[in-house]
């Protein structure tokens, strides 16, 4: 142990975590792990899911409480909520950790961290709220509330630099789990699916609001496509029941005829099977890209909504491959622009052309955010904790 170092000999380290739903809990996951292959004695305890729980973490709450969706839902569910984080405080204040991890959640875990760093305890928020879209007065909030920040894109660290806010750029974890070359026949064998069609992959988006006003768009370009492409096939991942039942019945008013298969989730998989994807806007732009497959955008809001996000979004793109280049790499067809009409047209080009050289682009940011954050993550929780 450095000459430095903050844990003590005699004690095991002791590290506190939050995770407010699953992809929090897989990040909570892989972070235990790491640690504790250097530390096998290290002591994890706080809000916790089932996979963190598996890694070694004792959970003093269940994660699913604080897993709620919905106004409604979480005005219900409000005291039980602000209690427990009135009692994970307080036993963080009583039983000091060494370092305290909130992982992403950022309306429950700044609170939590503001309170913790206040009592001289190290803090480190997991997973940057986008606060170089919007509301970037929220960095001082961040600021106070974090010793860091540890950040998924390049772009995320360049805007915390600007403000003076220690941030760490880790790569992504979606990175590390992909690989570089894709494997577009054993994912259409995997999934059924005819090993040499040529698939066009939609994805509406996982929410109510996302399907129901994206579908029907998307739907009548897929007539249309079908129409100057016979050859073409349509496969639709869809998140949950739910969401097939609202995309089937929105099909069945506006391309009843139209053949397609329907999967429920793994929509990474579908898009590994694909030739070009038609998607919304989020995550899952990262996931196509990762996946080496050209991608038209498309996506559209209520209209107030629209309003409001001209006004508060700051940045030039909506979709994580554009962001991560700083160009245009991938059409975004944004509200007035997302017609089927335009779909077809960006579609259609990228179903005639080799795309090699966006294919390259996407290589090239695939290895840049390559970084196996998991063990980047561990590190810097280990530095904060002077164990480096």
């Amino acid at each position: 142990m450095n000459a430095g170092s903050f844990v003590p000999e005699s004690r095991p380290l002791r590290i506190g975590l939050i995770a407010g739903e699953v992809s929090g809990d897989t990040l909570g996951a892989g972070l235990v792990r790491e640690i504790r292959s250097q530390y096998p004695d290290a002591i994890f305890e706080g809000i916790a899911g089932p996979q963190m729980v598996a890694a070694g973490c004792t959970a003093l709450f269940e994660m699913d409480e604080l897993a709620v969706m919905g106004v409604v839902e979480v005005l219900g569910r409000l005291p039980r909520i602000l209690s427990i984080r009135r009692q994970i405080i307080r036993h963080f204040i009583d039983n000091p950790p060494d370092v305290f991890v909130g992982i992403d959640a950022p309306d429950f875990n700044l609170g939590v961290e503001h309170k913790l760093k206040k009592a001289g305890i190290r803090t480190i928020h997991y997973v940057s709220p986008s606060v170089w879209a919007w509301r970037q007065n929220r960095i001082h909030k961040i600021k106070a509330a974090t010793d860091l920040v540890l950040a998924f894109l390049p772009f995320e660290k360049a805007f915390y630099d600007r403000f003076d806010a220690p941030c760490r750029f880790i790569g992504h974890t979606l990175a590390d789990q992909v690989p570089l070359l894709p494997d577009t026949l054993g994912a259409r064998l995997r999934l059924g699916l005819k090993p040499d069609a040529k698939y066009l992959a939609l994805l509406p988006g996982s929410r109510h609001a996302e399907v129901t006003l994206l579908s029907p768009v998307y739907l009548e370009a897929c007539k249309q496509l079908k129409v100057r492409h016979p050859e073409l096939e349509f496969v639709v991942p869809l998140v949950n029941a739910k969401r097939r039942e609202e995309f089937l019945k929105i099909k069945s008013q506006v391309a009843p005829t139209l053949e397609m298969t329907l999967v429920e989730g793994q929509g990474r998989a579908v898009m590994a099977a694909s030739d070009v994807v038609l998607l919304a806007s989020g995550t899952a732009t990262l996931e196509a890209m990762l996946a080496k497959k050209p991608m038209v955008v498309g996506y559209k809001l209520k209209d107030f909504s629209y309003w409001l996000a001209e006004r508060l979004v700051k940045t030039p793109y909506i979709s994580l491959p554009n962001l991560l280049a700083d160009q245009t790499l991938v059409a975004e067809l944004v509200q007035h622009e997302c017609t089927p009409g335009h779909i077809v047209d960006e579609i259609g080009k990228l179903l005639e052309h080799d795309n090699s050289e966006l294919i390259a682009h996407f290589t090239q940011l695939h290895k840049q955010i390559r970084c196996t954050a998991d063990e980047q993550a561990a590190r810097a929780v280990l530095e904060l904790a002077g164990l480096s």
